[in-house]
């Protein structure tokens, strides 16, 4: 389980010359609220999904743009919690190939109980978290735990970081390095910064574990022009509009076509 699992799903994929691409979608947004995550991770899957990223919705998402925070309120209005989220992924467990990563600030975390989290997290079939407010100096708060139950700890790196740190942030990451390509929150763009390929490729050549681009992907463009300096993409807002939309037909078209490489398309 864990990075173990995370490693072979992504190794599947990319044996089949696919770049990676992982949806983010608000656990508990949409038709009945956490009931509808087992159908929307099956889908997803199906589409040809590397892994699951489930935003747990929280009233003060300081990495979240407009988008997955409307959809974060959505999801708290129908009554979403941790705990909802956990006990629903649990049913799941079993039968369910693809990897799930939770996306979820420190403070939910500090309230359900640092060990507890960790160890329940295992116990549901969790692979990886992402804590976007937690900083490196502060990650031994969670670390260990994680550790203890197999649980991937997913690390972030910005586009304003210096060489060093994002060596340091590449060297401890397991599972995926999420790799920021924007400055500034979540959301749609129409382009990434200029040094975007400099920057994938500092973290490429110092990461032992995939490299994933994420904020601001939208399109599947945008997706093989990452994708060509690391190993895929994370799409959030994208999705998460799309789904509730009901667009499910444009979702499986913009996975399709992004986890298509290039060559494979002309």
């Amino acid at each position: 389980m864990g990075k173990e699992k995370i490693a072979t799903y992504f190794q599947q994929i990319q044996a089949n010359d696919q770049n990676l691409f992982v949806p983010y979608i608000v656990a508990g947004d949409g038709k009945d609220g956490v009931e509808n995550l087992p159908e929307r991770i099956k889908f997803l899957q199906d589409c040809g999904a590397a892994a699951i990223e489930l935003g747990i919705p929280f009233s003060d998402p300081v990495a979240d743009g407009p988008t997955i925070q409307r959809g974060g309120l959505r999801s708290l209005k129908s009554g979403t919690t941790l705990k909802k989220v956990l006990d629903v992924l649990v049913a799941g467990k079993e039968t369910r190939d693809i990897p799930i990563v939770l996306m979820t600030y420190i403070n939910p975390v500090f309230v359900f109980g640092i060990d507890a989290f960790a160890a329940e997290c295992e116990r549901v079939g969790v692979d990886g978290i992402i804590i976007p407010d937690l900083p490196l100096e502060e990650e031994d708060l969670v670390a260990a735990a994680l550790k203890r139950h197999s649980i991937a700890f997913i690390r972030l790196a910005a586009l304003t970081s210096t060489p060093d740190r994002l060596k340091e942030i590449a060297s401890r990451s397991e599972g995926f390095l999420y790799a920021v390509a924007v400055k500034g929150t979540t959301g749609v763009r129409a382009s990434h910064e200029d040094n975007i390929s400099t920057y994938l490729g500092t973290l490429k050549q110092h990461s032992h574990v995939p490299v994933l681009a994420g904020f601001g992907v939208s399109n599947p463009e945008q997706a093989h022009e990452l994708s060509s300096h690391c190993d895929g993409v994370i799409v959030g807002s994208k999705i998460v509009d799309l789904l509730h939309e009901g667009n499910d037909a444009e979702v499986r078209t913009l996975i399709e076509k992004s986890v298509t490489k290039k060559s494979s398309l002309a």
